[in-house]
C-alpha cells in the first residue's frame, strides 16, 4: 500500500516521503480501515510517540496522522461493534502507524459509525478537533450556560469547533486569530473577535474560562483574565502560571467512541459544521504539514482517489 512515512527524527517535515508499506496486521480487537480521507496535527514529528512504540522501542518508518474516516476491511479477532464494509471514522494510537496510508490498522474502540449522508472529508476533520473542544470546553472546563469563554485560534480546526458547541451551549463567546479569521469566527457564532496582531487581550475583559491552543505568551497573558473560580484550559504545553483564585488545565485529547458519534450526529442535523480548509492528496500530504494554516479550519489529505468533497 502507498503511505506517508517517516525514519529521521533529525529531518522532520523533510523527512517525509510517499512509500510503498506493508498492508496493516489486524491485531485482536482491530479493524483495518480502506483511508477515504485523513487528518494530522502540524507538530506531531515532536511527539515521542511519533517515534517509539509504547515499550520505547524504535518504530520508524512511522506513519504519521491520527483522525481517519473510511471503510472496515477486515475484523480482528475478538472484533465486535463494527462490520466489513461499514463506513467509520475515528482516531488511530499515538503509538502506532497511522492514517496517511491507504490502509491502516485501529482499534476497534476508537472508531464510530458514520452516517452515509456525511462526506469523508467532513468527518476526517472531525475526531481530535471535535474531541478536543468538548472534552476542553466541558470535561475540563466545566462550561455552562450564561459564562464567557474565550477561544484562541477561532477559525481554526478546534476552534472553529468550539465557537459552536460553546454558542450552542448559551455561552458568551469571544474568539481570537489573525485578522482574516474575522468574518469566519463571526459566522460561526463568536459574538465578539480580537485580533492578535492588533488588538489587547485586556479588551477581552474578564472570563469565566479560557481554551488556548497557542500556548506562550498568549496563553500567559490570558491567565490574567480569568475572573475568580475560572479555568484556562490549554493544549498546547502544561501551564506554568495559575490564575489567581482559578485553576489552569493542560490535556491530551483522549478517544471517545459515544462522543464522536455524538458529534457526527450533531454534524448530520445542521447543529455543528467542522471547517474544512484544503483537502490534498495523498502525494502532497508532506508538503502539507509545512505550508502553516494559510485558509480557516482544518486541512485534510484525500488518500482514495475519489474522496467526494465537502459539504458546503
Amino acid at each position: 500500500m502507498r503511505a506517508i512515512t517517516v525514519r529521521d527524527r533529525a529531518a522532520g517535515v523533510g523527512g517525509l516521503t510517499l512509500t510503498d508499506m506493508p498492508y496493516p496486521h489486524a491485531a485482536e480487537n482491530d479493524v483495518i480501515v480502506r483511508v477515504h480521507a485523513a487528518g494530522f496535527t502540524p507538530g506531531e514529528l515532536d511527539w515521542p510517540a511519533t517515534w517509539t512504540d509504547r515499550a520505547g522501542r524504535d518504530r520508524t518508518p512511522s506513519i504519521p496522522g491520527h483522525e481517519l474516516s473510511g471503510v472496515v476491511v477486515e475484523l480482528g479477532f475478538g472484533t465486535t461493534g463494527l462490520s466489513v464494509g461499514q463506513r467509520v471514522f475515528g482516531l488511530t494510537d499515538w503509538a502506532r502507524d497511522g492514517s496517511l496510508a491507504e490502509y491502516t490498522a485501529v482499534e476497534a474502540r476508537n472508531l464510530a459509525p458514520l452516517a452515509a449522508d456525511i462526506d469523508h472529508a467532513v468527518a476526517a476533520a472531525l475526531p481530535i478537533s471535535g474531541l478536543t473542544a468538548w472534552q476542553g470546553l466541558f470535561d475540563h472546563g466545566h462550561l455552562t450556560t450564561g459564562q464567557t469563554v474565550l477561544i484562541h485560534g477561532a477559525a481554526g480546526g478546534v476552534g472553529s469547533l468550539a465557537v459552536q458547541l460553546a454558542r450552542e451551549a448559551g455561552a458568551r463567546v469571544i474568539g481570537t486569530g489573525r485578522a482574516g479569521d474575522r468574518d469566519v469566527a463571526l459566522d460561526l457564532g463568536a459574538h465578539t473577535f480580537l485580533d492578535l496582531d492588533a488588538d489587547e487581550l485586556r479588551h477581552a475583559g474578564e472570563v469565566d474560562l479560557v481554551l488556548d491552543v497557542i500556548g506562550g505568551d498568549i496563553l500567559a497573558r490570558s491567565t490574567e483574565l480569568v475572573r475568580p473560580g475560572g479555568t484556562v484550559v490549554t493544549i498546547a504545553a502544561p501551564p506554568t502560571v495559575q490564575p489567581v483564585g482559578g485553576r489552569a488545565v493542560f490535556f491530551v485529547v483522549e478517544p471517545d467512541r459515544v462522543r464522536l458519534a455524538d458529534l457526527a450526529q450533531r454534524v448530520l442535523t445542521g447543529r455543528l459544521k467542522p471547517l474544512v480548509g484544503a483537502v490534498r492528496p495523498l502525494s502532497e500530504a508532506a508538503s502539507a504539514f509545512t505550508r502553516g494554516r494559510r485558509t480557516p479550519g482544518k486541512t485534510i489529505i484525500a488518500v482514495t482517489d475519489e474522496p467526494g468533497t465537502p459539504q458546503s
